[in-house]
């Protein structure tokens, strides 16, 4: 059996000392919104009881997916690479960044530099930037495949993007594990389903998305940006693929949004027969440690379409 983990949206604190410079951009709107409403409910402690509790599960590896900073201020950047460290080896977590991640014009390729370790494709030595996205790793019989929906945008949009050169590769990376059996699981931030986050935060490409899963085949999608631990499926018929979300990593009990939780899977079988499972565990209170918050098995082909509407049971 594979346990795999899944943590999004740490949204990584406090922010770094802000010049006027830093705040000539889209980047105002981003450090109100902090102050104002992020910074009351990200706290780092939870997301280090929530780390402490992963570690203590003892996966076989971890997925990042995404917006790990807030304005994608150089400090930021750098800080969350010791974050990063901290997790783990770069052998055992893998990242695909977030629309925070690349807030403004040139943090994308800041973020590529700062964390290639951990977005880097097993075998691949060339520096990681837009064309290295998928990457491909294999741990075990399970194919982690790391997708960027990541880009600047204007401001009071948060939107993601997954364009047709990236599908073309996506496709043929799902066809090459295919081909050695492997449990083929993507990593993506922006929710690749419809209704899934409001129209200014949507992904651009949720079609193309479907299609290349359509055809090529998929076990599992994660992702994050909604900070809800939600559960769709994409595909046709018997062809179904679970897609699953988690709340954010670093938020605190008490806001609109859900406690911190994270996701592990337990993935068991071989190709036509595999078996899943969903752990999710996360905070239900101000008390910690994390507790079981729902288990149940995933299909795989999963279930029918749309929101699966599986209410949290909580221990």
């Amino acid at each position: 059996m594979f346990r795999l983990a899944h943590i999004s949206d740490a949204h990584l604190g406090p922010l770094p000392d802000v010049t006027y410079r830093d705040l000539a951009s889209k980047r105002v709107l981003g450090y109100v919104n902090w102050q104002r409403n992020r910074r009351r409910h990200m706290h780092d402690a939870v997301i280090d009881a929530l780390v402490a509790d992963i570690k203590a599960s003892a996966p076989d590896h971890l997925a990042v997916t995404g917006d790990l900073v807030n304005l994608a201020l150089d400090g930021e950047i750098e800080m969350a690479k010791h974050w990063l460290e901290t997790l783990g080896s770069p052998h055992d977590v893998s990242v695909v960044p977030g629309n925070h991640d690349a807030y403004v014009p040139g943090a994308f390729d800041k973020v590529c530099r700062a964390w290639a370790p951990w977005m880097t494709g097993d075998g691949v030595n060339s520096p990681v930037d837009r064309n290295s996205f998928p990457y491909l790793r294999v741990r075990g019989n399970v194919a982690l495949i790391g997708i960027t929906t990541a880009r600047a945008t204007a401001p009071f949009m948060a939107n993601g993007f997954f364009m047709e050169e990236q599908a073309e590769r996506l496709g043929k990376v799902l066809d090459d594990t295919a081909k050695q059996g492997l449990f083929r699981a993507i990593m993506i931030h922006h929710p690749p389903v419809r209704g899934a986050v409001p129209q200014h935060k949507r992904l651009f490409g949720i079609a193309r998305f479907h299609k290349v899963i359509r055809r090529h085949g998929a076990e599992l999608v994660l992702h994050g940006h909604s900070h809800l631990p939600s559960l769709f499926t994409i595909g046709a018929r018997a062809a179904k693929v679970p897609v699953v979300g988690v709340a954010a990593a670093g938020q605190a009990p008490g806001s609109k949004h859900p406690a911190a939780q994270y996701n592990i899977f337990e993935i068991d079988g071989e190709q036509g027969n595999w078996r899943l499972r969903l752990i999710r565990r996360g905070l239900t209170g101000p008390a910690l440690p994390p507790s079981d918050l729902q288990t149940m098995d995933l299909d795989v082909p999963a279930g029918a379409a749309g929101q699966a509407g599986i209410a949290l049971v909580r221990s």
